[in-house]
């Protein structure tokens, strides 16, 4: 049987470089969700975006952020840390998955990076015609792959 290190590892090169995702923060119980470019280095997820944008102020007021693109869900603990043009790994990957972004955005001022440590990630996985539902535990590295059956 595969430990959970492996699992993830799996699922984060299936998942690749960079993608498009839907992003959700929250404020004072309001929800708010936009598509974001998204790049991942070293299991950690990153985004850029401007300090005068409204995810800036949840992000700060809330950390707890999610992630989704298709039939993947990631919820996260967000960190800023800093300003894009100061992080070159970010640079490197953000500019060869997102050229039009990494040229119009990466050097403004006002623009800061974000990092997303996932803390919990499922997957809807289709075999033929039976759905299964993958996990990713991350606080107690616990790993699961269970049939849905609906009622």
């Amino acid at each position: 049987m595969e430990c959970f290190s492996d699992k993830l590892k799996l699922f984060l090169t299936d998942f690749g470089k960079g993608r498009k995702m839907v992003v959700s923060t929250s404020e004072g119980g309001r929800v708010s969700s936009r598509m974001m470019s998204v790049v991942l280095i070293d299991d950690i997820f990153y985004f850029q975006t401007d300090i005068t944008m409204k995810k800036y102020r949840q992000i700060t007021a809330n950390s707890n952020v999610a992630l989704c693109i298709d039939n993947i869900q990631i919820e996260g603990v967000c960190e800023e840390i800093g300003h894009p043009l100061q992080n070159a790994e970010f640079c490197n990957v953000f500019q060869e998955c997102f050229k039009g972004s990494y040229d119009a955005y990466s050097s403004l001022k006002n623009e800061r990076l974000f990092s997303v440590k996932p803390m919990y990630i499922e997957r809807w996985v289709y075999k033929d015609t039976v759905a299964y539902i993958e996990t990713f535990d991350m606080n107690v590295r616990k790993y699961s792959f269970d049939r849905y059956i609906g009622v």
